[in-house]
């Protein structure tokens, strides 16, 4: 789970890291407002969870208030990859000598906490060490292994840092591997890190990812106002409708709603979508053993997705019984009704039970079955997929 820059930074001055003097802004006059307290040249960089906003014009330099004021409304305009801009961070502009970059990641091939350090900063790291990996420098530890200062001040004196400034650089490397191990994150980068004109060393770029997972272990964060979100961009509405409910769900840029049994299946499904030329609207997963109105609830998601045109049910009974599936799927026809078509399947445990809550419920108001084609065993769930994408094709 990605932070956003200023969130970012904010973890690494509470820990001692230096950062530009700078505000996180929301409208034009506030960057205004910040500019004119400063009194020096600003950067105004777009915070989105998302790599590439520079080439895609989501920084800019100004040199007075009223320019502040100008670009930061350019900004707050701004979509990149698909992701509008909502608020900007303004910070003091660096007048830099030197860029280096450090960051610290897990090594899952090897199963080992992993420091990296390369003597270009300002740049993708990867390209770096694909095109000169002279220039980059790994310190491989084990998860509960110290890094030492001696250690740390190695790596300084390795990216050319000289003189007294080496325990400096060598505090910043500590500091940052102890954020690292601290917050549980999975990716910490200072990238620059930038020795300025007067001589200091400051990150002037930090990027943070957190194990979504240990959230519960950091109330600090939540405090901050730090939840679950994705690795890029904001959750949409209907995802954190979910999140409520309980329900992994995420939404996909299709218009088939995968109304599945379990995860597996889910991509299995998924796949049969894309194979017969359909594309899903969402990935879901019921969970093991869900209830009739949780499987009510993943329905309501799919029909008041405006983008969804037809709903794929397919349920292999197995922890998750087909009869909970059949009455889930009833209680919401009855609470909430269908407005889109659904192409349905079961098999596995309780198959037959699961139609025959379905024939009951038809005798009882056939109308609300009348967006529904219900398969049991003898229908192959290609022929389901084929089905779903022509109806999606044709709504």
């Amino acid at each position: 789970m990605r932070l956003y820059e200023f969130e970012a930074k904010k973890l690494f001055s509470k820990a001692g890291i230096p950062i530009p003097q700078g505000e996180l802004v929301k409208s034009p006059e506030d960057a205004k407002a910040f500019a004119e307290k400063l009194g020096k040249p600003v950067v105004l960089k777009a915070q989105i969870l998302s790599g590439g906003r520079g080439k895609a014009g989501g920084i800019k330099f100004v040199q007075n208030p009223s320019e502040a004021e100008r670009k930061v409304s350019e900004l707050l305009s701004l979509k990149i990859k698909g992701f509008p801009v909502e608020m900007v961070l303004a910070e003091e502009k660096v007048e830099l000598d030197k860029e280096l970059y450090l960051g610290g990641t897990i090594d899952r091939v090897n199963y080992k906490l992993v420091i990296i350090a390369c003597t270009e900063g300002g740049m993708e790291i990867e390209d770096v060490a694909k095109k000169s990996p002279e220039k980059v420098k790994k310190l491989n530890l084990d998860i509960d292994e110290k890094l030492y200062n001696f250690q740390a001040q190695g790596l300084a004196k390795w990216l050319g840092v000289k003189g007294d400034q080496i325990r400096n650089v060598g505090s910043i490397i500590s500091t940052l591997f102890k954020v690292f191990k601290s917050y549980d994150a999975k990716l910490v980068e200072i990238n620059p890190l930038v020795l300025t004109k007067e001589g200091k060393y400051i990150a002037c770029d930090a990027r943070m990812s957190v194990d979504d997972d240990a959230l519960f272990r950091h109330k600090e964060l939540s405090e901050m106002g730090i939840e679950k979100r994705h690795e890029e961009g904001e959750m949409t509405e209907r995802e954190k409708k979910a999140r409520e409910w309980g329900i992994p769900y995420l939404d996909l840029d299709g218009n088939i709603g995968m109304f599945p049994g379990g995860a597996g299946f889910g991509i299995m499904g998924n796949d049969f979508i894309h194979y017969f030329g359909g594309k899903p609207a969402n990935f879901m997963d019921s969970g093991g053993g869900p209830t009739p109105e949780r499987l009510a609830k993943m329905l309501i998601l799919l029909d008041e997705n405006p983008q969804v045109k037809a709903i794929f049910g397919a349920r292999f009974g197995g922890i998750s019984r087909c009869d909970d599936f059949a009455k889930g799927v009833v209680i919401f026809l009855k609470e909430h009704g269908l407005s889109k078509p659904m192409v349905l399947r079961m098999t596995g445990n309780m198959w037959k039970e699961g139609l025959e809550i379905f024939e009951q419920a038809k005798k009882e108001n056939q109308e609300i079955f009348r967006n529904i084609e219900i398969h049991g065993i003898e229908t192959p769930i290609e022929e389901i997929a084929k089905r779903v994408v022509e109806l999606a094709k044709n709504n």
